[in-house]
Formats: structure tokens, C-alpha cells, sequence
């Protein structure tokens, strides 16, 4: 599985995040609709993400629940059919719930960051560090470490959830 070293924050200030991910950015920001479904799963995190009704996501991930960042291991597997899939899934494992967001995405090297304005949750920032085949979490984590200073990202911001853990709180 591919993996990378993330954090996810509350956004205090979106606007001020957008200004600085935009100079730290090697990409213009991409705006992207979201809905992830997430279904019962017995290890780890199971949800699709439609993009459009003829895109869609299916991604399993493992994470722990801890602040600051993490070891992250995903998959994901593309589809053009993500209704058939939902409902596939949804048959035999059950849904767990859903998750609307609005992602603001920009690239920085290697690392992916999101600011995400998420339906009846609020607003939140994401780093996802990218690592290459054999480069070490220690690596990711002093990226990530530099681009949340960069980003005015505060230990305090930072949180150990999934949204979909937070709306079931």
C-alpha cells in the first residue's frame, strides 16, 4: 500500500490559510466537491469518494488516531462507476455515514494540502506528505513539521480524528 505522513487541524483562520498554502503552493489551487461515503469496516477506514457521477474514488486507509503527524498506509482504486459501487457496499457492509465537504487543494513537493470546508463540521486544514518508496516517516514528519510552521499551524489546532469520527461524536 502507498503511504504517507499526515496531520488535520482546525482551520481558526481559513482565509489566512488559503494566503499562505498559496505561497508555499508549486500549483494553482484546485476546487473540488466531495462526498465521501464511508461504510462499516472492521480494520481501518473504508469509504468512497464521488467526484462526480461518473468518478469516484474507493479508498481503504489505516491511520491512528493520534495528533500531530502520523503513518498513514491507503489504497485507492479509481472508478467511473461509483453508484454501482456504493450500493455494492452498501448491501454488504452498511453504511456508516456520509460527509460533504468542499477541498481546496494545493501541491507543495511532495505533500498535499487540503483545506477543507466540511458540511455541518466546519472548516480544517490537512497536510498529507507523500512518501517515496523507502523514505522514512522521520523524513515526512520534518516536512510536515516545516510546512505547518509555514502555515501558522499551532499544536494546539491540531486533532487525532476522522471527520466521520467527529460528526458520530
Amino acid at each position: 500500500m502507498a503511504a504517507n505522513i499526515e496531520i488535520k487541524a482546525r482551520a481558526s483562520d481559513f482565509t489566512s490559510l488559503q494566503k499562505a498554502a498559496e505561497m508555499v503552493s508549486d500549483t494553482p489551487c484546485q476546487v473540488i466537491s466531495q462526498v465521501d461515503t464511508f461504510f462499516n469496516c472492521p480494520a481501518g477506514r473504508l469509504k468512497l469518494r464521488e467526484l462526480g457521477l461518473q468518478e469516484g474514488q474507493l479508498i481503504y486507509y489505516q491511520r491512528p488516531d493520534v495528533t500531530g503527524p502520523k503513518h498513514s498506509e491507503y489504497f485507492i482504486y479509481p472508478t467511473a462507476d461509483p453508484q454501482a459501487i456504493k450500493l455494492l457496499l452498501e448491501k454488504a457492509y452498511g453504511i456508516r455515514g456520509v460527509i460533504r465537504k468542499t477541498r481546496y487543494l494545493y501541491l507543495a513537493g511532495q505533500t498535499r494540502i487540503h483545506l477543507d470546508d466540511v458540511q455541518n463540521l466546519g472548516q480544517f486544514v490537512e497536510l498529507e506528505v507523500v512518501l517515496q518508496p523507502g523514505q522514512a516517516d522521520a523524513e515526512g514528519q520534518a516536512i510536515a513539521t516545516q510546512l505547518m510552521q509555514a502555515l501558522g499551524i499551532g499544536e494546539t489546532d491540531l486533532i487525532d480524528a476522522a471527520y466521520i469520527d467527529m460528526v458520530e461524536r
